[in-house]
């Protein structure tokens, strides 16, 4: 079964694509998404939603994508896995292409980070510290508890290094995007 996913229409394209290379530069330099991009690529979203589809509607929409944006990378940022800055550009994005495309962004996102990652540990030599704390965030699910209540807290864990996100999450949307205008 194959799902549909229709281009947003031609002012969102060029527009998101901007506001995550921006966002991907200054990961890259500074290790942070600035607030004022992601307020200001919300804010541009609102308004453009609200011009293309009617305010009640345009409204519905860009809070629908910022939502689900916002959800899907959370749990992340609440397992320390990542930065707050990456959840909020990913519910920027959200406001712009809406629920279905955000969801398949941060589906790309994740595949393009994931590799990015394990490929960035395999070169420091820690892909056995790696494993070892994956297991020890997810060990808890399997035995039906919270992670709190098994004292295997994700503070505990001894990280083997970052990379700025806002690149693969700016990789991750343009790749989707282009994907859906051919």
């Amino acid at each position: 079964m194959f799902i549909t996913v229709y281009a947003p229409p031609p002012p969102v394209i060029p527009c998101v694509i901007a506001l995550v290379i921006a966002a991907a530069s200054t990961d890259s330099q500074c290790r942070r998404i600035p607030n004022i991009l992601v307020a200001t690529g919300l804010t541009g979203a609102l308004f453009v939603q609200c011009w293309l589809r009617g305010i009640p509607a345009g409204a519905a929409a860009w809070l629908a994508g910022a939502v689900v944006g916002l959800g899907l990378f959370l749990p992340f940022y609440l397992l320390r896995g990542m930065a707050a800055g990456d959840v909020k550009l990913l519910a920027m994005i959200g406001a712009w292409t809406g629920p279905l495309l955000v969801f398949y962004v941060a589906l790309a996102t994740s595949v393009i980070g994931g590799v990015w990652m394990l490929a960035v540990t395999a070169r420091r030599g820690q892909l056995t510290r790696l494993f070892v704390n994956v297991f020890t965030l997810i060990r808890p699910a399997w035995r039906g508890s919270s992670i709190v209540a098994r004292g295997a807290r994700a503070d505990s864990i001894e990280s083997v290094g970052s990379v700025p996100y806002g690149v693969a999450i700016a990789a991750g949307t343009v790749f989707v995007l282009l994907a859906a205008a051919a």
